[in-house]
């Protein structure tokens, strides 16, 4: 066995499984893992990225935009992964999202979001329209997440680093759709991490449980009438899953499951493990009516497809009517700021700690709001051709976003981007952010420099390097000159900034994300 689980873990799971289905189970840990990529369908669509792309791609059976690639081929290294066009993402991971049925318009929560790939996921089903809040608790995980909201171009989100909780006293029964890819003891991904099979501990599997029902019962209060819900965890424990769910339903009788289709890929979830668990004093017996509907849950077993261990279940809110309001005091009664003290004076140093890391809360005199955004109108008048680009211009620690949401809608809340960053004003003019850069279309941009990913140009504008580009090859607006902010491209799709004069492309491609 190329990878060694724990074997307290082995032997529960050959109890749970039986010796005939075990057997193939432990047999698949010596099979190689499946690397995928996930098409951003923001930039590109499905059929012209096939064309594009040098790799040989393998359709991924439970994702219409995913692909296996062979390991060896090290998608991350080609200019077209830093211009946003694929997110390399484990291929069963690819599963929630598509079952959370997101249509454009809608409001969409990602409650575990870090590192965003299903975040990403979400946005490109948006297509712009509608708006994203996606969210990780762990501060320092949102620095990725946001990273990978930048990076593939999503102009219509939200990134918070807040509790479930909190997010719930904020925007109650305000989303038509959430993901919870919820935090569990991680035993679906033994063979692709070996560390967390050698890390791994029995008493985890207990520690997600609590956690997982805590988040479920939040998400309950964020939730629209009438809304989904999709739940994944990325283990096979029964606790972390069907009992997760059993315990949900039992506690909000207006959701049920909705059941998966059952197919080669998908396998139905396991009620009787329910049982198992009551009969050894590990968990509760649940009303049959409650127990069956886990069965509409479903997994994705390493032992039956090409992609590691998932369980998923699609939960909706029934009636249109308005959702129960003793629901949502239950979950701010028990929420870690009226737990812990629960005065409104500790709740207020929490926001004014929030409104001054955001700059929100200088005095007016010492910043001239309106003048800074004003200095972004005429940025996006003299560098840009877009009539009009979506969001609320708001000023939030120094730097300018369009934001799809109100400012005061925040207050209060951990906010690491309000929306989409579009630049910095200093001096009274905006130095624009590579987040602008990576979202917009060639059209939007008042010129354009469009490199070729074949000629070893590109890499060496995403290796920060200054380039000798002749005028003729800079593409301009009728009123604009060459001189001056370039949108730089490859193939078509964007990279970053430079800033042209004289024959120079100033390389304005931040240090951080260059190739390496």
């Amino acid at each position: 066995m190329a990878v060694q689980p724990p074997k307290v873990f082995l032997e529960r799971m050959q109890e749970l499984l039986g010796q005939e289905e075990y057997a193939a189970f432990v047999a698949s840990y010596d099979n190689p893992r499946f690397a995928g990529i996930r098409v951003n369908t923001l930039k590109i669509d499905p059929a012209a990225f096939r064309e594009a792309v040098p790799f040989e791609l393998r359709p991924i059976p439970w994702c219409p935009t995913g692909y296996y690639v062979e390991d060896q081929v090290k998608p991350g290294k080609h200019p077209y992964y830093h211009a946003g066009l694929y997110y390399i993402q484990e291929p069963s991971a690819m599963a929630p999202v598509e079952l959370l049925d997101v249509t454009p318009g809608e409001r969409v929560l990602d409650l575990c979001a870090a590192p965003g790939g299903k975040s990403t996921q979400i946005a490109a089903k948006l297509q712009g329209s509608g708006m994203l809040v996606t969210n990780d608790i762990n501060v320092e995980r949102t620095k990725a997440l946001a990273k990978n909201i930048e990076l593939y171009g999503v102009r219509n989100a939200v990134v918070l680093a807040e509790s479930p909780e909190r997010i719930a006293r904020a925007f109650p029964y305000f989303f038509d759709k959430i993901l919870i890819d919820a935090p569990c003891s991680g035993e679906g991904m033994f063979r692709k991490d070996e560390d967390m099979a050698r890390l791994w501990e029995p008493e985890w599997v207990q520690k997600y449980a609590g956690m997982q029902r805590e988040i479920l019962k939040s998400a309950a209060a964020l939730l629209a009438p009438g809304g989904r819900i999709v739940y994944s965890t990325c283990t096979f424990a029964p606790e972390e899953n069907e009992a997760s769910i059993a315990e949900f339903l039992l506690e909000h009788p207006e959701f049920r499951v909705v059941p998966l289709e059952p197919d080669s890929c998908i396998s139905p979830g396991r009620p009787e493990w329910l049982t198992w668990l009551a009969e050894r004093g590990e968990g509760r017996s649940y009303p049959p009516e409650v127990g069956a509907q886990t069965a509409g849950c479903g997994r994705l077993w390493p032992h039956k497809v090409e992609g590691e261990g998932h369980f998923l279940a699609v939960l909706e809110r029934q009636g249109e009517g308005t959702a129960r309001p003793w629901e949502l005091a239950e979950v701010l009664d028990n929420s870690p700021t009226e737990r812990d003290g629960g005065s409104r004076g500790k709740r207020d140093a929490r926001h004014q700690t929030s409104r001054s890391r955001s700059g929100a809360g200088r005095d007016p005199k010492a910043v001239n709001e309106q003048e800074i955004l004003e200095s972004w109108r005429v940025f996006a008048q003299e560098q840009l051709q877009a009539a009009e680009l979506p969001g609320e211009p708001l000023l939030f620690g120094g730097n300018v976003y369009l934001s799809p949401l109100a400012k005061e809608r925040l207050d209060g809340l951990k906010v690491v981007r309000p929306g989409w960053y579009v630049g910095t004003v200093k001096n009274g003019r905006l130095t624009p952010g590579q987040p602008l850069a990576t979202a917009l279309s060639p059209v939007e941009a008042a010129r354009v420099l469009d490199l070729a990913a074949s000629d070893g140009e590109a890499v060496r504008y995403l290796k920060g390097e200054t380039l000798q580009v002749e005028a003729e090859r800079i593409r301009c607006r009728e009123d604009v000159n060459p001189k001056g902010y370039v949108l730089v491209t490859v193939d078509g799709y964007s990279l970053g900034w430079g800033k042209w004069q004289d024959g120079l492309l100033k390389n304005e491609y931040p240090a951080g994300w260059r190739w390496t």
